[in-house]
């Protein structure tokens, strides 16, 4: 409008136009105070599950679809605890453990493996009941379980660098992978019949071909603490999140370029797609649980948690995020379960 047309204005209409400016102020302020989205808008809690008097930290889950059961390393406690989703409750635990931080599940032959930090085992479980069905010694650190259901095979990261290839049946080592520092998350990719895994003590990316054993490294200049891993299979990219700061980088499969970097929480522990979605969860240990779109990478929800619940599990046969909550002064032991909206 020009100055002319402006001139002519009844006086309150002139008023209302210079106040314009401030309500439009107003309303950004309030936008931001808003954040990107609420939590019911794209993550809403539907239970919190007791996990009982399990004490200390709490690491890695599996899942066994045909019985809706919830497999929780429940790290400083020694023990795994099952969880039945249907009932919402814990229905066994397995005790004596040493510090386990994976968990795997083998569909095809009903069979559990925990990979315990504190003696180096891959511990086998044989369901219903879960009796003892072997070991399988490592040396040390046994971490993260990558399970291929197709070939019932599986891969366990442990030690100063290596996976380990098991067969579940004959509980024994069948192979092995050298990597040049301990492997943190990993993750199978089904097209390429690559593994890519995690080196943060490397600062690099592993791309591994497990046929030829030969492992391509790629430098991660982006940051350092690279824990977490997802992959997008439909998109051919990597998704790792960072903890030193605290980011999410996003790489191509065929030759680890960064394609994306977004600001995410921090201590990150765990990161998974939504290919239904188009979207990426993480898990973070500053106590929040980050929502990305990956059409453009933009973090559309930063969800308050609960400090140290660093560790969850993206079930897309039940589309439900599990977290696991450690006990502390003001939450108990627990599995809390989102309902991812939209």
């Amino acid at each position: 409008m020009d100055e002319t047309s402006d001139s002519i204005l009844p006086r309150q209409s002139r008023a209302a136009a210079a106040r314009r400016p401030a309500m439009l102020a107003a309303s950004f302020v309030l936008a931001a105070a808003m954040g990107p989205a609420t939590a019911a808008d794209l993550m809403e809690i539907e239970a919190k599950i007791p996990l009982g008097n399990v004490a200390g930290r709490i690491d890695h889950m599996a899942f066994d679809p045909a019985h809706r059961r919830l497999f929780v390393a429940e790290l400083g406690n020694d023990s795994v605890g099952v969880v039945d989703l249907s009932a919402n409750k814990v229905v066994h635990r397995i005790t004596g453990l040493k510090n386990p931080q994976g968990v795997g599940y083998v569909p095809g032959l009903g069979m559990l493996l925990a990979a315990n930090a504190g003696d180096g085992s891959v511990r086998l479980f044989h369901e219903p009941d879960f009796t003892p069905a072997g070991r399988v010694d490592l040396g040390e650190d046994a971490d993260n379980i990558r399970v291929d259901p197709a070939a019932n095979r599986v891969y366990v990261g442990y030690g100063g660098g290596g996976l380990a290839l098991i067969d579940p049946a004959a509980a024994r080592k069948v192979g092995e992978i050298a990597l040049p520092a301990h492997p943190e998350s990993f993750q199978l990719d089904r097209k390429s019949n690559r593994i890519y895994v995690n080196l943060p003590d490397a600062h690099a990316i592993a791309a591994v071909d497990p046929d030829a054993k030969h492992v391509s490294r790629w430098p991660m200049r982006l940051g350092g603490g690279n824990f977490p891993m997802a992959l997008r299979e439909d998109a051919q990219q990597i998704v790792v999140a960072f903890r030193r700061p605290a980011r999410l980088g996003v790489f191509a499969m065929a030759d680890g370029a960064q394609i994306a970097a977004p600001e995410s929480c921090g201590d990150a522990d765990d990161v998974f797609h939504d290919a239904r979605r188009g979207r990426v969860y993480v898990s973070c240990g500053e106590g929040y649980l980050d929502v990305f779109e990956t059409q453009d990478w933009r973090r559309v929800a930063h969800i308050r948690t609960v400090s140290g619940a660093r560790t969850a599990l993206f079930v897309p046969e039940i589309d439900r995020l599990l977290l696991a909550v450690r006990a502390s002064g003001r939450e108990p032991a627990a599995i809390w379960v989102f309902r991812p909206g939209g």
